[in-house]
């Protein structure tokens, strides 16, 4: 399925002088999701950039990017050493040569990583790593507990005009994602509402399966009051805009939570999609020491622990739930989805060679998702 994505293998070259030996350069640049790289800006206690520029003489610079097309888009323009990309973005990134192969003997904590976060195929091609794991969870719900008093269990919620608990319509106070793959989601729920389709695979959609998601979120345009994709705009509407109900991060809900606003998360019962993020490097990166020693820094206990606990994601290095070196603790990754790797159906690049023998390419998602929020 993947090696159509790759026209020409690109050539491993691995330094005959450890990289981490070498002089750094001084500088790394990444394009990161929003909350994923701090250095107390936001809030004090969350800072795992500061100590790594003194150690690694690299001063970070960082440019948030709120959709993986945003973040593809960022990296083709080049100017960058290191993404945080998810798997809806990686494999683009890969095909379209915009980053390199990652030489793991260099990285002295791979071992640490989640066995099954190792060779995924989002960022593993043809036995070539080209990323390495940073952080996965879920795409929660959202919801606000004043309207809802008992959590939500279906995403019907954001997708079918009802009657909420409260006696008031959905419309008008509901969101969904500003991005493409988010018909994955209208996937996931057909799957488990519409059995007749035959959906096994939200990523993996026949033309009869992709019009009928496609045929859901155009019903659902009349309910949604704002396409999100900026986790600042989001955190205001819920605070401001009379909203109550959205597709999210759990990095928005704790922000939310946080001022003392009154909403909860929650994983419906028809599951959810997700989100397991990889550092890769830019192909041009002008800083690749400094890049190296972050893929080790990245894999440390005390930012991954106090990472997944800012950001309400799950650490890739299974240990920093419970070995002491930040915030989080067993229980912390729990509450953040730690037992549901195998519930989620984390994002991926659609391809048209598929299992069904030919899908829809993501090329179409683009193309038609933009229609419907543009309500064509």
């Amino acid at each position: 399925m993947l090696k159509h994505l790759i026209t020409t293998a690109l050539t491993v070259s691995l330094t005959a002088t450890p990289i981490l030996a070498q002089e750094a350069e001084g500088e790394l640049s990444i394009v990161a999701w929003p909350g994923y790289i701090e250095r107390g800006e936001s809030d004090a206690a969350y800072d795992w950039i500061t100590k790594f520029e003194a150690a690694s003489g690299c001063k970070v610079s960082v440019k948030t990017a709120g959709t993986s097309d945003e973040m593809v888009s960022l990296m083709n323009q080049g100017g960058f050493d290191l993404v945080t990309a998810s798997g809806d973005a990686t494999l683009r990134l890969i095909a379209g040569k915009k980053v390199q192969p990652i030489d793991i003997t260099q990285i002295a904590s791979w071992a640490k990583i989640d066995d099954r976060l190792k060779e995924s195929p989002w960022h593993t091609v043809d036995g070539v790593h080209y990323g390495v794991p940073y952080q996965w969870g879920a795409n929660v719900l959202m919801y606000n507990t004043e309207v809802f008093p008992t959590a939500p269990t279906s995403w019907s919620v954001v997708f079918d005009a009802q009657d909420l608990p409260d006696g008031k319509p959905n419309k008008g106070r509901v969101q969904a994602f500003d991005g493409p793959i988010y018909i994955a989601d209208a996937a996931i729920y057909l799957k488990a509402t519409k059995p007749e389709l035959g959906i096994t695979d939200p990523y993996a959609l026949t033309q009869a399966q992709y019009d009928a998601a496609l045929a859901l979120l155009r019903g659902q345009r009349d309910l949604v009051s704002r396409y999100w994709h900026d986790a600042a705009v989001q955190v205001d509407d819920f605070k401001n805009e009379g909203l109550v109900a959205s597709s999210s991060w759990p990095y928005q809900v704790n922000l939310l939570k946080s001022e003392g606003a009154k909403v909860e998360q929650t994983i419906p019962a028809e599951g959810a999609t997700g989100w397991a993020d990889s550092l890769m490097l830019a192909t041009d990166s002008a800083h690749p020491v400094c890049a190296y020693k972050f893929f080790e820094h990245a894999l440390s206990s005390n930012l991954q622990s106090d990472l997944s606990v800012w950001f309400g994601s799950v650490p890739v290095v299974p240990a920093a739930c419970t070995d002491g070196s930040g915030m989080q603790t067993a229980e912390g990754c729990a509450a953040n989805g730690s037992d549901f790797f195998d519930k989620i159906a984390f994002w991926r690049t659609p391809v048209a060679e598929c299992a069904a023998g030919t899908c829809v390419p993501y090329r179409q998602w683009v193309e038609d998702y933009i229609a419907i929020i543009g309500n064509n």
